[in-house]
């Protein structure tokens, strides 16, 4: 069966839009599944079939989304914070565990078989080795990354017992805006690097802390993999081509292999806009590794795909319409 209709949960949040904008580029029925706790109306593509205000907590809920005769669903309705998830486990077991398994549920009782999930490296912890591959030792430090685990978990089992075919993406940091400059709602209360420095040099904040500059590292300062969301999307749309022509699962990394430290990304942001970024160094965060950086040989060999936008001058250019 073609696959037409897809079903995006959380299409209206940051990375579910961009990914709900290629796939309307691409032709597919796309219909949104969002409670709108983190997603912009404003952010889902007008060629967008149908939204359905909602959650995939509630059977009701998924029964009006699968009535549009969904042939696949990309799933992104979840808590993200790591620190929250350490306060208030609860929402994320609730949220990101059973809400997902209400939704397989859902899936099961629709004949609905293709399934890609946005999984995280948080799965994985701190490195033993770099860089990270997919065989890497599962080990999540924050109960965030523990419920993405438990998800690829639940999903073997369902594609197992039900037939599932599903694609695990485990992005390293995601990050930038829109590349054609078309997505501009802001992710709600960000804790990520890149847009608390935009919102340093948009002056919407005085200045910002940098946790430690005595890391092992080029600049003593934490490094990342940060891969931009445009990237991402593509290759969402690559997984789900794979579970079509292949019908096998798929779990890869998605980065690229490049980490840029705290104080490179500044410098960009610096550079790219022509402000300064005010900030000031403090002790070290715990649990925070020296370096996490991605390896995505494996998405490379499997889905012919590789980062395209995410060097830091080109993410910190498509952040600055949002932010100016």
């Amino acid at each position: 069966m073609e696959t037409t209709n897809i079903l995006v949960t959380g299409g209206a949040g940051y990375i579910g839009s961009h990914i709900v904008q290629l796939l309307c580029e691409k032709n597919y029925n796309v219909f949104v599944l969002d409670n709108f706790s983190l997603g912009h109306k404003s952010n889902i593509d007008k060629r967008v079939k149908k939204v359905i205000i909602g959650d995939v907590r509630n059977s009701e809920d998924l029964e009006a989304a699968f009535d549009n005769e969904i042939h696949a669903v990309f799933h992104f309705a979840a808590w993200k914070a790591a620190g929250e998830s350490m306060t208030n486990p609860g929402k994320y077991a609730e949220n990101n565990i059973c809400g997902t398994l209400t939704l397989l549920n859902s899936m099961v009782n629709h004949n609905v078989n293709k399934f890609v999930f946005s999984s995280s490296a948080a799965v994985y912890g701190s490195p033993e080795y770099l860089p990270i591959d997919e065989n890497h030792p599962k080990n999540p430090e924050n109960y965030y990354g523990y419920t993405k685990l438990a998800i690829e978990e639940n999903l073997k089992w369902y594609s197992e017992l039900k037939g599932l075919k599903f694609a695990a993406l485990r992005y390293f940091n995601a990050t930038g805006y829109d590349i054609n400059g078309v997505i501009k709602g802001r992710e709600k209360n960000p804790a990520n690097l890149s847009p608390i420095v935009m919102e340093v040099v948009s002056g919407e904040r005085t200045g910002m802390q940098v946790y430690g500059n005595d890391y092992d590292t080029r600049d003593g300062s934490c490094i990342r993999d940060y891969i931009h969301v445009s990237d991402l999307a593509e290759a969402h749309l690559l997984a789900l081509q794979y579970l079509e022509e292949k019908g096998e699962n798929l779990i890869v990394n998605l980065g690229t292999g490049n980490g840029s430290s705290v104080l490179e990304v500044i410098e960009s942001a610096n550079r790219i806009t022509g402000k300064n970024v005010r900030y000031e160094i403090i002790a070290r965060r715990p649990g925070d590794p020296a370096n996490l950086v991605a390896s995505s040989d494996l998405a490379y060999k499997l889905l012919g795909w590789k980062a395209k936008y995410s060097d830091m001058d080109t993410i910190i250019k498509s952040m600055m319409p949002v932010y100016f």
